[in-house]
């Protein structure tokens, strides 16, 4: 049975960055893959400066468009506008992207097994044991970087699902090329476009990415309200278009990150982005944690453990528990909304863009920030 320091399930951003990170220090690593790559992966495809910036490598060769501004809309009436020097959100596909991380990973010693379809982990011995569906093989750790419905998740032992899930849809449209070469000047999202939530507009090479997420958790039909969005956008005619629902986990798990010498990373520990619902950026950030604290702790699993907990503990999880607090005034038709948009509407306008560029943290102190706000307002 062949055995690995790391088995990584999925060859997503966090997966296949963590693989690229911990090769580059010599720790044998393999990718479990269930699909063969490259696949086509449901995702907006919008990349933010903060997460590439990051990136150790060059990934010019799979960005389809960039974008040094920012169009953000409320209704009819509010327009925001920010531009930055450098792109504020790069375009990609995630079929050329997963797979030009996973090949820079293979480059340095890591093996890629596809379809393999992860069955079941075996904790009976000193290692774990990975049963697949064409072979086993064994490893000290195990990383889930399988996404939001991570089975490796519950085959580890988290059995109850502490994240908290919201629904979007997101269609690949082909329109007419009189819309296309309108449209594709501007990334833009409309806030309340669907219930709780935002639509947006995402231009790649010679098509578009649009869809409609709710932040709310009761059925709501995203169709109708996509249906709606293509109207206010002024698209007529589709020449085609494929349409993909998914999950985004916007809040993180409340019962931990590790568990059996498995570590959870991504979209599998509800890292995406409370208020944007971007997830590349916490994915490949929590994956490079992840291999920082294996490297570091020169494979020790308790030491590991802890070095793990401190590094999301820094940044990444105030960020989220802020971010999580904040969605739930920002996706709320209210007064007070309505007065802070008013009022800073631009101001925070720039103030995403800078968080999204990576130019500036995401405030953790923002109850005590709104508390000043409104003294300020009303009193």
């Amino acid at each position: 049975m062949k055995h690995f320091d790391v088995a990584i399930i999925g060859s997503g951003p966090s997966g296949a960055s963590t693989a690229f990170y911990l090769a580059e220090k010599g720790i044998s690593t393999v990718i479990i893959e269930k699909e063969t790559l490259p696949r086509y992966k449901t995702c907006g495809g919008g990349f933010v400066y903060r997460g590439r910036k990051d990136m150790p490598f060059d990934i010019s060769e799979v960005i389809e468009r960039e974008f040094f501004e920012v169009d953000t809309y409320f209704g009819t009436k509010l327009h925001f506008n920010s531009k930055r020097e450098k792109p504020v959100i790069s375009m990609i596909m995630r079929d050329a992207f997963d797979h030009l991380i996973t090949k820079k990973a293979q480059e340095l010693g890591v093996t890629l097994l596809e379809n393999h379809k992860l069955t079941s982990l075996n904790f009976d011995n000193e290692n774990i044991v990975l049963i697949t569906s064409q072979r086993e093989i064994s490893a000290k750790f195990v990383i889930a970087a399988d996404g939001v419905l991570s089975p490796t998740a519950k085959m580890a032992g988290w059995k109850v699902d502490t994240r908290k899930l919201i629904p979007a849809l997101e269609y690949e449209v082909e329109v007419p090329k009189e819309d296309f070469e309108r449209l594709s000047k501007e990334v833009r999202f409309d806030i309340d476009a669907a219930p709780n939530g935002y639509a947006w507009s995402f231009p790649k090479q010679n098509h578009l990415s649009l869809g409609v997420l709710t932040t709310k958790r009761s059925k709501i039909n995203l169709k109708e309200y996509y249906e709606k969005y293509l109207k206010k956008l002024g698209i007529t005619t589709i020449i085609s278009q494929s349409q993909h629902g998914f999950q985004i986990p916007v809040g993180p798990r409340t019962d931990g990150f590790f568990k059996n010498n498995v570590f959870l990373i991504g979209d599998s520990a509800g890292f995406a982005d409370p208020i944007t619902a971007e997830g590349i950026s916490n994915a490949i950030l929590s994956g490079k944690y992840v291999a920082e604290s294996l490297i570091e702790s020169e494979l020790n699993s308790e030491k590991a453990n802890q070095l793990y907990t401190e590094k999301l503990n820094i940044k990444l999880l105030p960020e989220l528990h802020s971010g999580v607090f904040l969605a739930k005034y920002f996706y709320t038709k209210n007064p007070l909304r309505k007065v802070l948009l008013k009022k800073y509407g631009q101001r925070f306008s720039d103030l995403m863009v800078d968080i999204l560029s990576g130019d500036k943290p995401f405030p953790t102190d923002v109850q005590e920030r709104m508390k000043k706000k409104l003294k300020e307002l009303f009193f």
